[in-house]
């Protein structure tokens, strides 16, 4: 997929955000497994600040606030229209939303340090993520961690045909009824079978500076189709 269609996808959830939050709702296990990868973070009760990074309409920024509830956390989207169903919400004090791309936090005024950075469904979607990745290793504070979440089905055949089965029998025909154009669903299709399998990304973090870094499945349905990826930024005083 051309890094020109990818800095396409945020004009694409523009047009799908009025829906986003019934379809993904739909999804069985799709915000459980969001607070699962949250909760390895394991900041628990501590007052952490978190960068969540292609924060949508904030399932994920719940799903942070859920694991961490003291937490303050900045949600940033490329959408417009995906950030104001976010900012719709009810939030608690210190919760703040910015509309910029991935790789252009610095003129947004994101700034580290952070303790962690979350990155749901995104990094799939960059057109060069080794660059966004190696920035955000740049803004964690020494010691602080990063966790993608993100579907990856290269790896396993079984996956690859219930991603397919699911696609083509529910997702993409509930696209296009709640839409009128399931164009962004056939692209998420296709874009969770061309992204790294876990071991490449894995190395794609390495890569990256981060270490400690590990993968773990989500269970259910989306076993060997979502994962959690985490890594850490060195800390030298450790």
């Amino acid at each position: 997929m051309t890094p020109l269609v990818r800095r396409r996808v945020p004009e694409a959830f523009d047009r799908g955000a009025s829906a986003y939050d019934r379809l993904v709702g739909a999804n069985p296990g799709y915000h459980a497994d969001l607070r699962r990868s949250a909760r390895a973070f394991g900041f628990g009760d501590r007052p952490v600040r978190l960068l969540d990074l292609g924060c949508g309409t904030g399932a994920s920024t719940a799903a942070l606030l859920a694991a961490a509830p003291n937490a303050r956390v900045v949600g940033v989207d490329a959408s417009a229209g995906m950030l104001a169903r976010a900012r719709a919400k009810r939030w608690p004090d210190g919760v703040e939303f910015v509309h910029a791309r991935a790789e252009e936090l610095a003129g947004a005024g994101v700034t580290g340090p952070f303790d962690g950075v979350f990155a749901a469904y995104l990094i799939r979607n960059l057109p060069d993520p080794d660059a966004v990745l190696a920035s955000l290793w740049s803004l964690l504070r020494p010691g602080g961690r990063l966790i993608v979440h993100d579907y990856s089905v290269r790896d396993h055949p079984l996956a690859r045909l219930v991603w397919h089965a699911v696609c083509w029998s529910v997702i993409i025909p509930a696209g296009r009824l709640t839409t009128g154009d399931a164009g962004l669903y056939r692209y998420l299709w296709r874009s969770a079978l061309d992204f790294d399998r876990p071991p490449e990304f894995a190395e794609r973090l390495r890569r990256a500076g981060f270490t400690d870094v590990r993968a773990a499945s989500m269970t259910g349905w989306q076993r060997g189709i979502v994962h959690a990826f985490g890594g850490r930024r060195p800390d030298p005083a450790s």
